[in-house]
């Protein structure tokens, strides 16, 4: 487990400790943290940067099976970690959500066919749930027209300074979307708009640069638009990103991400105005299995800020399938397809999460 002690990477280690089947090596650049965890949870500690040359060989000698990386952000990071499983022949997944880190990843196709093993990118919140969900919501559709996903985080969810960085470095910055069937740009988190969820209130969301822009167009023929925002639950913190957004676009600020552990810090000022409640919707339109127009959405609430366990938990799902010795067709490829929509149901009742399917008014 690359960046085992992190905000996601500990949550995995924690739902996979008690694994018989699984064997877990904790690792990462901060040997004191990783000792700390790994004696918590009776695993082994491995101190080592992911950078390093000699990774592989590390890996072969360590006999690791399957490395998970959750040592982030993705955004501008090279396929050295998942180059190193593959020369190890060791399976490799990873919680990326980079579009081009996740939509180039079969690039690696061939270095893990030709070692039989499989290498998976984004095993999280995206494209992973999100496609899981639009598989079971638009079964049996005759065709999909629209998605349309917006994630809404709870205000005191723990943060990580990491993912603060990888979300700012497309803050403003013109990003290729699918819509009225043709690639237009738009700005990153700018012109937020009003979204509805079932058991949160409306929040303001504005675009965000994740793969399910870019596969889903892919993988759905006639989609003719699609669209993914975040919102966060304090209107103010969601106008201060469209303001980031519309400094960067005037040539005022050139690197919102240099601010990530300013407004880390800053944003728990914002948490009596919050709450612990956050969730996501996921909304299609199109052709039902009849040829009539629909129009329906997921929902998922997460409270008492438990909202972080759902990134982990396609990468939880896939290891333990992975170490009970279910095979997989080796490659590599985004997560689209592998876990399915019903996986994730006894993950979501194991943190009292509560999901709704709703039609909707076409």
């Amino acid at each position: 487990m690359l960046g085992g002690y992190g905000n996601f990477g500990a949550r995995i280690c924690r739902a996979l400790a008690g694994d018989a089947a699984i064997e877990l090596v904790i690792a990462g650049r901060d040997a004191r943290r990783a000792q700390a965890l790994a004696d918590a949870l009776a695993a082994e500690a491995l101190c080592l940067d992911i950078t390093q040359a000699d990774l592989a060989a590390l890996l072969r000698a360590q006999r690791i099976e399957l490395v998970i990386h959750t040592a982030g952000p993705f955004q501008g990071l090279d396929y050295g970690v998942a180059e190193a499983a593959a020369d190890a022949a060791a399976h490799y997944i990873d919680l990326a959500d980079g579009r081009r880190f996740v939509c180039d990843f079969p690039a690696l196709n061939m270095d893990f066919r030709t070692v039989g093993r499989l290498g998976v990118s984004g095993a999280s919140t995206v494209p992973a749930l999100s496609s899981a969900v639009v598989e079971a919501l638009c079964e049996g559709w005759r065709r999909i027209d629209s998605i349309d996903i917006c994630i809404a985080p709870a205000q005191t969810a723990p943060r990580g300074v990491a993912t603060l960085a990888g979300v700012l470095s497309y803050c403003g910055a013109p990003i290729q979307v699918w819509q009225d069937g043709r690639w237009q740009a738009q700005p990153g988190w700018a012109d937020p708009q009003q979204v509805t969820f079932k058991r949160l209130q409306p929040r303001l969301g504005a675009l965000c640069d994740i793969p399910d822009l870019e596969l889903f167009p892919a993988r759905y023929a006639g989609l003719r638009a699609m669209t993914f925002r975040a919102a966060l639950e304090v209107g103010l913190a969601q106008r201060g990103l469209a303001l980031l957004a519309a400094l960067r676009r005037i040539g005022l600020l050139r690197r919102p991400q240099a601010l990530a552990r300013l407004l880390n810090a800053s944003a728990r000022l914002l948490d009596p105005f919050g709450s612990r409640l956050g969730g996501m919707v996921v909304r299609a339109q199109g052709l039902g299995p009849n040829g009539a127009s629909a129009r329906h959405s997921w929902h998922i609430a997460a409270d008492h800020d438990h909202g972080p366990e759902i990134p982990c938990m396609a990468a939880i799902l896939l290891a333990r399938r992975l170490a009970r010795g279910e095979i997989f067709e080796p490659g590599a490829r985004p997560c689209m397809g592998l876990v399915r929509l019903e996986e994730f149901a006894p993950e979501f009742a194991r943190w009292g999460m509560q999901t709704d399917v709703v039609e909707e008014p076409r």
